[in-house]
């Protein structure tokens, strides 16, 4: 499953040339030369049989706590306030843990609705990821590489199985964070244009505001001439494409685009929605509002057909404020839980794998800051917690445990080349073949690296 990259090139000004002419087209009601059939997001046979065929990406940046969230640790609460192992003292969870569900799984009083979907969750205690820095850490998360610019996973998993809906993108990204790698992290990168994320909203904004650039624009131009302006810039492309595959991106895009004119408002539009659902998800004000719409947008985008929805919320670096950190889980507890109650009840979680995770975990010890100590904890890339639910996991499953504080991985450790992996052979892809040939070489989400954690899946 190799496309290979065309050795012929073309200038990026002449390139530049001919897709300017479609940027009045983006309003158009027909079809441009070339049809969704033969685009590069029709949809494509898997290595072999999928568990699942979507998947949401839920990604905390910042790294989120295990401590105080999904990782049980008795010695530590026992230990609090002894000298740890490296430079400050022992901080014992600032959150109680009960057992949920007939898994009897352990979650803290942080996340009192998500406890109640236990049974769906295969909670990943082992974690681990090349490194704790966040500029190294969130582009190895999104794209498996850091040092050189490399497709994200969503474009991965969009260019191994095409979509579900042509009329509609096959992979957004909602109101993703201002983080390390910016918009390479839901980039495309050396892959076809057509496979990068349509992004929705932005971080510091809110997301019932969120508009598509373009998308309801004529650029000064009537219907008919922007009709008129798409088919030369089509042309154009056609006649590019017989000197380079390069353009295919372009064409299946400026096509994409007219497709989605009728298609989108419809899958944003949620006032079809009934007012117990709005509330399940929390939406009508308060803490929940925000990222509540933001969980209901995923599951409407996958109900629709698109392959992969990444959802983001920041503010979960907690080296100090770690009292705070129960306020920052109300903002999304309630509207996760919701979001996978939906998708059970709706007969999509049985094929929609949802990820949880951030870039890495937190110490056990007290950050500590200009030699002095806080009420935080530092990065931890040796052992943290994520969890996968739905699309062929094993639901109430606790997989891999760290030492007893907490420091690293002991025992069914799945590194971050790992979860890959294992989610791309859910979705019934082999990681070692599915590769791009480019500047003389195949590339793969996983590198040279990963392996599938076999023992998660059901």
């Amino acid at each position: 499953m190799a496309l290979n990259s065309s050795q012929q090139t073309i200038s990026r000004r002449g390139l530049l040339k001919a897709a300017s002419c479609g940027l009045g087209g983006l309003t158009l009601t027909g079809l441009a030369p070339g049809g969704a059939a033969a685009g590069l997001l029709s949809p494509r046979a898997t290595h072999f049989t999928p568990k699942a065929k979507r998947v949401i990406f839920l990604f905390m940046a910042g790294g989120p706590s295990q401590f105080e969230s999904f990782d049980y640790k008795p010695a530590l609460k026992a230990g609090g306030g002894k000298k740890g192992v490296k430079n400050g003292k022992l901080l014992a969870p600032l959150a109680k843990f009960a057992q949920h569900g007939e898994s009897g799984m352990w979650v803290s009083d942080a996340f009192p609705h998500l406890a109640k979907q236990t049974d769906e969750l295969c909670m990943l205690n082992a974690m681990s990821a090349p490194s704790r820095a966040h500029p190294i850490a969130v582009p190895m998360l999104h794209t498996g590489e850091f040092q050189f610019v490399r497709p994200s996973f969503g474009a991965w998993v969009l260019y191994g199985l095409g979509s579900e809906n042509q009329d509609l993108p096959g992979f957004f990204t909602v109101k993703p964070t201002r983080t390390f790698g910016g918009p390479a992290n839901y980039g495309s990168a050396f892959l076809p244009s057509t496979y990068q994320a349509t992004r929705l909203g932005w971080e510091g904004r809110p997301i019932k505001d969120a508009t598509i650039s373009n998308l309801t624009s004529n650029h000064g131009l009537n219907q008919s001439a922007a009709r008129k302006s798409l088919e030369l810039s089509q042309l154009m492309n056609q006649q590019l494409l017989g000197q380079t595959e390069d353009v295919r991106g372009v064409i299946d895009s400026l096509e994409l685009s007219d497709r989605m004119q009728s298609a989108v408002p419809k899958v944003l539009n949620t006032s079809d929605e009934s007012k117990e659902t709005l509330e399940a998800y929390g939406i009508g004000g308060g803490s929940t509002d925000d990222f509540g719409r933001q969980c209901l947008l995923a599951r409407r985008l996958v109900e629709s057909g698109v392959r992969f929805v990444e959802v983001s919320s920041s503010g979960w670096d907690h080296h100090s404020n770690l009292d705070k950190f129960k306020s920052k889980a109300e903002q999304i507890d309630k509207p996760i839980a919701a979001l996978l109650a939906d998708l059970k009840q709706r007969g999509l979680l049985e094929e929609t794998l949802v990820l949880w995770t951030g870039e890495f975990g937190r110490t056990p010890e007290t950050q500590v800051l200009e030699g002095k100590e806080t009420i935080g904890r530092d990065h931890n890339a040796e052992g943290y917690t994520a969890w996968l639910a739905g699309g062929g996991v094993k639901g109430g499953l606790t997989h891999g445990t760290t030492d007893e504080l907490g420091y690293k991985a002991t025992d069914g450790g799945v590194h971050l080349h790992d979860l890959h992996a294992t989610m791309l052979h859910l979705l019934g892809l082999d990681h070692t073949k599915l590769t791009y040939r480019y500047g003389g070489r195949d590339f793969r989400l996983t590198n040279i690296h990963g392996e599938v954690a076999h023992d998660i899946i059901a």
